[in-house]
């Protein structure tokens, strides 16, 4: 959230990046109005505070400028022939009578000058910086898309229904694993939450708090499907000509569905529609399996499904190792 000093510098047209600017008011021990007036002086602005009379006075003052209330620090915009005044708090535009303004002023107003060569010390350096970190935030999911295009097109996974539906069903199944992955993790996500909800407020909370939800006691079943999901995808698009090999490993997925389901039923007595979901996914990458005639070719079994199932388990591994890093120990923190 900007603070009152980036919006008075963007008010007064004055360059700056707003980063910096609220990072420099940050560092201010005292935010006053003499802080104030001292840090505009490196940015070349010239500046003088008052005590009004009345703040009534402030009709004849030309904003923008800071003005002192009981709650803090606003920015006056704008003082209509309405007698209404137009300011700013925290970033969001607002208006009061001057009646009002006159009951909450301290009647301190602060005024600045800026020139054509008011600026932000070392401005241009920190539009660059801003430039390349952009840059680097958006490389990444701009190459990956890129790249998915390319082997999406130049493999033919296009050219056939169910090899489109299977590569949407992966990404389906990702997310609702990451969800997953993010509760297990107390990670806050309101889309997982409104997701969860579907069937039973809270379900996939308490499912998710019971042994049976850790394969062996070890792996989360989150991880599980987020490794099979994530190795399922790439796979298909890195080596379509294995596509035997996968469907062979969807099927060996299909009893946990029927555990699962029957333990929520009969055991948790409650529904985590998350995993519901995973289930149902898994069902319908099947039936985009059969459909498609993938399961030709899969005997005899030749080393790539064993190298693919070492795959699944290298990643579910990996997750297993690096995931803990990104636990929220707040709520252990609180029960203490």
């Amino acid at each position: 959230m900007a603070t009152v000093f980036s919006d008075f510098l963007q008010q007064l047209g004055v360059p700056h990046t707003q980063a910096y600017a609220d990072a420099a008011f940050e560092k201010m021990p005292f935010k006053t109005l003499f802080g104030l007036g001292h840090l505009l002086q490196t940015y070349g602005v010239r500046s003088e505070g008052y005590k009004l009379a009345s703040p009534a006075d402030i009709a004849s003052l030309r904003p923008p400028f800071v003005a002192g209330t009981r709650g803090g620090l606003i920015i006056v915009i704008a003082v209509g022939t309405d007698r209404r005044v137009g300011y700013l708090t925290q970033g969001v535009a607002e208006t009061m009578t001057m009646d009002e303004f006159v009951r909450v002023s301290d009647g301190k107003v602060f005024l600045a000058y800026p020139d054509e060569k008011s600026a932000e010390p070392d401005y241009h350096e920190h539009e660059r910086d801003i430039a390349l970190t952009r840059i680097k935030r958006w490389c990444l999911p701009v190459l990956l898309a890129a790249l998915f295009l390319y082997l999406f097109i130049s493999n033919g996974i296009y050219s056939h229904v169910s090899t489109v539906l299977l590569t949407l069903l992966d990404f389906a199944g990702l997310w609702l694993t990451y969800m997953l992955v993010q509760k297990s993790l107390r990670i806050a996500n309101p889309a997982a939450d409104r997701v969860c909800s579907v069937l039973q407020t809270g379900g996939c909370d308490n499912i998710l708090k019971l042994k049976a939800s850790k394969f062996f006691g070890m792996f989360g079943w989150s991880e599980v499907g987020f490794a099979y999901f994530s190795v399922s995808l790439m796979c298909l698009l890195v080596f379509p000509q294995w596509i035997c090999y996968l469907a062979l490993c969807n099927v060996c997925c299909l009893p946990y569905t029927f555990w699962s389901i029957w333990y929520q039923r009969f055991r948790a007595h409650s529904w985590c529609t998350l995993c519901v979901s995973v289930q149902a996914t898994l069902w319908l990458s099947f039936f985009c399996y059969l459909g498609g005639g993938w399961f030709a070719g899969v005997w005899p079994l030749r080393i790539e499904f064993f190298v693919l199932g070492a795959t699944y388990v290298t990643v579910l591994l990996a997750l297993n190792r690096v995931l803990p890093y990104f636990e929220n120990k707040e709520d252990d923190d609180d029960q203490i």
